[in-house]
C-alpha cells in the first residue's frame, strides 16, 4: 500500500492558491480514478483508490502547511506504512511553471511542508515536485504562494493535473519514466484548433428553358429552305 499526501491549507480561501498545487493533484486523481469519497481522518482529508493493482491511500492534511507532518505521520503509523511507501505532492518555486521532477530523499528546501515531514519522519520519500515558478525576490515569496493562479496559467495546469491522474498508476508502481512520460504527453499536446466554417454552398446558375414551340425536326429543316 502507498500513501500520497498533497500538501496545502484547508479552505476555501486558499482553495486555487499555487501552494496547494498539491491538493489540486490528489484530487485530480480521485476524480479520474473514481476514489471513495474523502473522509475526515487524521487530521485531513482521506480516501482510498485503486491505481493498477496498487490500493492507494489519498491524504490532504488539513493541519495548515506548516504542520503537515502531524497528519502524514499519524496516518503513516495507523496503516503501519514507512517513509518508503510515502509520496508527497508539494509546489516547487525553483521549477518554472508546469515543469515536474520527482525526487528520493534529500533536503526541504526551505518548504514548511516539507520541513515538517521531515521533523516527524525523516528525509527518505518521495516527493513530486510541481513547479509554480518564482516572483523574482524572496520578499514577495509569502504572497506569490499564497496568490490564486493566474487565468493564464490554467491551461498548462489543467494539463500537468490531467498527466498527473494519467500516469498516477505507474508512479505508485515505481515507473518514474512511465508517469514522466504521462504528464509529458498531456503537456506537449497541443489544444485542438476551432473548426473552421464550412462556406455554404453557392447556388447553381438557373437551367436556361427555351419557350420556343417548333421541335427540334422543324429547326433542322429550317437550315435548309
Amino acid at each position: 500500500m502507498k500513501l500520497l499526501a498533497g500538501l496545502g491549507n484547508p479552505g476555501q480561501k486558499y482553495a486555487s492558491n499555487r501552494h496547494n498545487i498539491g491538493f489540486m493533484a490528489l484530487d485530480a486523481i480521485a476524480d479520474a480514478h473514481g476514489a471513495t469519497p474523502w473522509r475526515a481522518k487524521f487530521q485531513g482529508a482521506l480516501c482510498d483508490v485503486t491505481l493498477g493493482a496498487e490500493k492507494v491511500l489519498l491524504l490532504k492534511p488539513e493541519t495548515f502547511m506548516n504542520l503537515s507532518g502531524d497528519s502524514v505521520s499519524a496516518a503513516l503509523r495507523f496503516y503501519k506504512l514507512t517513509p518508503a511507501d510515502l509520496i508527497v505532492f508539494h509546489d516547487e518555486l525553483d521549477l518554472a511553471p508546469g515543469k515536474i521532477r520527482l525526487k528520493q530523499g534529500g533536503g526541504h528546501a526551505g518548504h514548511n511542508g516539507l520541513r515538517s515531514i521531515h521533523a516527524h519522519i525523516g528525509p527518505d520519500y518521495t516527493r513530486v515536485r510541481l513547479g509554480i515558478g518564482h516572483p523574482g525576490h524572496k520578499d514577495k515569496v509569502s504572497g506569490y504562494v499564497l496568490s490564486d493562479f493566474a487565468k493564464a496559467d490554467q491551461d498548462w495546469l489543467d494539463a500537468l493535473l490531467r498527466g498527473i491522474s494519467d500516469g498516477a498508476p505507474a508512479l505508485v508502481a515505481g515507473d518514474g519514466a512511465g508517469f514522466g512520460t504521462a504528464v509529458g504527453l498531456r503537456l506537449q499536446s497541443p489544444r485542438a484548433p476551432a473548426p473552421k466554417p464550412i462556406p455554404a454552398p453557392r447556388p447553381a446558375p438557373p437551367a436556361e428553358v427555351s419557350t420556343e414551340p417548333r421541335s427540334a425536326l422543324q429547326k433542322l429543316m429550317d437550315r435548309f429552305k
